[in-house]
């Protein structure tokens, strides 16, 4: 019995020193102390052991349970950590290797001159207001004067949806749903998306625009040309001046063009004011009566005026962008260009 437990220990070792990972070695132990091990298979020996000799035999095999635990327990602690040493070694940071570069965002150069607008006109007292993009005939076009057999409908270039419905192609009905809706003094700055069904390099289907609309007692077109004055030299150039030039806007009466003098040749004339020395930039006007009369406001007691602008038109002149399609096509190497 003694030679066959020191055989059994001598195996154990020589099997286990073979497993190559704690999976190996948990199958080498359970070789010899599994449920159907050698050390188990020798315990259900024992009915065929003389019954005076069974103590002595169930003694030997305890005691060769045990040592066999032991080892396995030692070798199970020593595999462990050589895994985790490996695991380690495997997973630690070279810290002498350059760090890899993470590249930077920047935001959209519509959305920065969008945010430059709004700090500007809020900086004047203007406060935010932003509509519906899916309006009602009325809003978008007959509180704003423009009856349904009026001419200026087909200058929009409407996408219609039906009952009534149509996608906005101004904002300019937002400030309808504010005269609605509040009494003079008004001083509100409308952005956001508008529709049209036009394409070419300098127009797009969507794109952004900005109206803006003050209402009180003894507003003037003086009082309009003085704030885009202050709008020019902040947006452009402190030397930038504007004019206006005699336009038609069936909301606004008089209506007028918004030339800025060209930031890029200061007015002498360049290949981007083709010469002129001015780039046309807005629409104004002052408010029609009408509509003031239709958002229940006396045009006898207050008067005011409107504008309103392409942002994309104005991120184009900003930043020199000759085709408007660039700033839709999100190309990376484009959009790169307009960090801080």
């Amino acid at each position: 019995m003694e030679q066959d437990t020191q055989a059994i220990v001598l195996e154990a070792e020589a099997e286990a020193q073979t497993a190559a990972d704690s999976r190996a070695l948990y199958e080498v132990k359970m070789k010899f102390l599994g449920r159907t091990g050698k050390v188990t298979a020798l315990l259900k020996g024992m009915r065929d052991v003389a019954a005076e000799l069974r103590p002595a035999f169930g003694k030997k095999v305890n005691e060769l349970r045990e040592t066999l635990e032991s080892k396995f327990a030692a070798l199970e602690e020593k595999m462990k950590k050589k895994e985790m040493a490996a695991k380690l070694s495997g997973e630690q940071v070279d810290i002498t290797m350059p760090g890899r570069r993470r590249k930077q965002g920047t935001l959209h150069p519509v959305t920065r001159v969008r945010n430059e607008l709004i700090d500007i006109f809020a900086g004047m007292g203007f406060e935010i207001y932003e509509g519906p993009e899916i309006e009602s005939d009325y809003y978008n076009f007959t509180a704003l004067n423009t009856p349904a057999d009026h001419p200026a409908r087909d200058m929009q270039d409407t996408f219609y949806l039906g009952d009534g419905l149509l996608l906005r192609t101004q904002t300019s009905a937002g400030q309808i749903r504010v005269m609605e809706n509040k009494q003079p003094p008004i001083k509100i700055l409308s952005p956001g998306r508008v529709f049209r069904s036009d394409d070419d390099a300098t127009h797009s289907p969507m794109f952004h625009q900005m109206e803006g609309l003050v209402v009180d007692k003894h507003i003037t077109l003086c009082d309009l040309q003085g704030m885009l004055d202050e709008f020019a030299r902040t947006m452009f150039s402190q030397n930038s001046k504007t004019r206006l030039r005699p336009s038609y806007f069936p909301f606004t009466e008089p209506s007028v063009e918004v030339d800025v003098s060209c930031a890029s040749c200061g007015g002498k004339g360049c290949p981007l004011c083709k010469g002129t020395g001015w780039i046309e930039v807005l629409g104004a006007g002052m408010v029609n009566r009408r509509v003031l009369e239709n958002c229940g406001i006396d045009p006898d007691e207050y008067t005011g005026f409107a504008f309103g602008m392409g942002i994309e038109r104005i991120a184009m002149l900003k930043y020199g962008i000759n085709n408007i399609k660039l700033l839709t096509e999100n190309d990376v190497r484009f959009l790169e260009q307009f960090k801080d």
